[in-house]
């Protein structure tokens, strides 16, 4: 990070990004392995402007980030505060044990209302090979999720939510949902997870699965 070129930082923790008065941290008081949103003042008219980006400090001597996702791609209905990169890394270990799942595209939203049980994360994935177990890999992915997020795993442990359900998609599921919004082409991607049900009710929709 370049830190003597008229831009101040500054960082939110990320689970304390949608408070009313969220922690604000200078660069000297940041730590390794945390996530944070970042905000940035400037002598160029920018005062506290938060970029959208999650950063995680890998070094901080020198102050080196890498990009963790976007503040607004965050599923937070329960107090869980999970991230894109949480996500992506539980799903990326679970691959690692069932090597023959392969996947073209994924969501996860909360289903806070479930007739059937408990509130909980429902990862809509779109299978170019579905996994052997499909229970066996709910439950993994369920488990990497909560080593990467103690929110989510005191919930679990709490017995505030179930552990997550996997919805398989058709073919071509994601494609169709783009192109109905007119979003068709590389440029442009599903999230990864959403604070809401409007992107996975509608990909149910198109793939007409049943209402719940």
């Amino acid at each position: 990070m370049l830190l003597n070129a008229c831009i101040f930082y500054e960082f939110n923790p990320a689970e304390e990004y949608f408070n009313e008065n969220p922690t604000r941290l200078h660069i000297g008081e940041v730590v390794v392995g945390k996530n944070y949103a970042v905000v940035l003042n400037s002598n160029a008219g920018l005062w506290g402007y938060s970029i959208g980006d999650t950063v995680r400090f890998v070094s901080t001597n020198p102050y080196r980030v890498i990009v963790t996702g976007r503040i607004k791609h965050f599923i937070s209905a329960f107090g869980e505060h999970v991230i894109g990169e949480e996500v992506e890394q539980a799903l990326k270990r679970t691959r690692q044990i069932f090597p023959e799942a392969g996947i073209v595209e994924f969501t996860v939203a909360p289903r806070v209302t479930a007739d059937d049980g408990l509130p909980h994360h429902e990862w809509l994935i779109e299978f170019s090979t579905p996994p052997r177990d499909a229970e066996a890999f709910a439950m993994e992915l369920d488990k990497q999720l909560r080593g990467l997020n103690v929110y989510y795993d005191d919930l679990i442990r709490g017995n505030i939510l179930r552990t997550l359900r996997i919805t398989p998609l058709p073919q071509n599921a994601f494609i169709d949902y783009m192109r109905s919004q007119g979003k068709l082409g590389g440029q442009n991607k599903v999230p990864r997870l959403s604070n809401d049900r409007r992107i996975a009710d509608e990909l149910r929709r198109i793939a007409r699965l049943p209402e719940w």
